[in-house]
């Protein structure tokens, strides 16, 4: 498994090749802006690895206690974090379950201090209206985190293999031949003796 350093120097290293390919792609320099600007924000903060304590987490600041549920819940590299596609979404979901629980928080308040209160069906009306105007600018984004997580899986994929190929490659010694090659010690009671004598 990579280190968070290397993850981190990934991350920075294919963001100009990722903005490159973007905008070849689109021919949408805002487009590109939002996949390059997700890819980052996924390979630095939003990646598999907020499943334990790592560089990701410590990145959310004042923030990463939310994530600590989350790490409870998700085994370490399990395929809810670190699957490809369902990993990102599950993230996505857990993000959207905190913004709905502190939502309902500020309508409790509203509703016991009197203040005006949001109306459920016009939110949804607003929800429904923004994904309608905006779909290709949120497949961007979520196109960005999920390479930002791909280069993730990636590296970890690509280190364990090559630490599987350089184990099996390393000769196997016998234990017997192991402790005939080890020097006898010399301070024995019977080396002792021969010396006096």
């Amino acid at each position: 498994m990579s280190s968070g350093r290397t993850h981190d120097r990934i991350t920075l290293i294919s963001l100009p090749i990722l903005t490159g390919i973007s905008l070849l792609l689109t021919r949408n320099a805002e487009l590109t802006l939002w996949v390059a600007g997700s890819f980052l924000f996924g390979g630095l903060m939003f990646g598999p690895d907020l499943d334990i304590h790592s560089n990701q987490s410590i990145r959310w600041g004042w923030l990463r206690w939310m994530w600590q549920p989350y790490r409870q819940a998700v085994p370490h590299r399990s395929a809810l974090s670190h699957g490809p596609i369902i990993g990102t979404v599950c993230r996505l979901l857990y993000v959207g379950l905190w913004v709905i629980l502190l939502a309902l928080l500020y309508q409790s308040i509203c509703y016991f201090l009197k203040w005006p209160m949001w109306n459920e069906v016009q939110i949804w009306e607003i929800i429904k209206q923004f994904v309608t105007k905006n779909h290709s600018t949120l497949l961007a984004i979520f196109g960005g985190l999920e390479v930002g997580s791909m280069s993730h899986y990636s590296a970890d994929f690509l280190s364990s293999l090559s630490k599987k190929i350089f184990a099996e490659k390393k000769p196997i010694i016998d234990a017997e031949e192991t402790l005939e090659a080890q020097p006898k010690p010399r301070n024995s009671k019977k080396s002792r003796q021969r010396r006096r004598t």
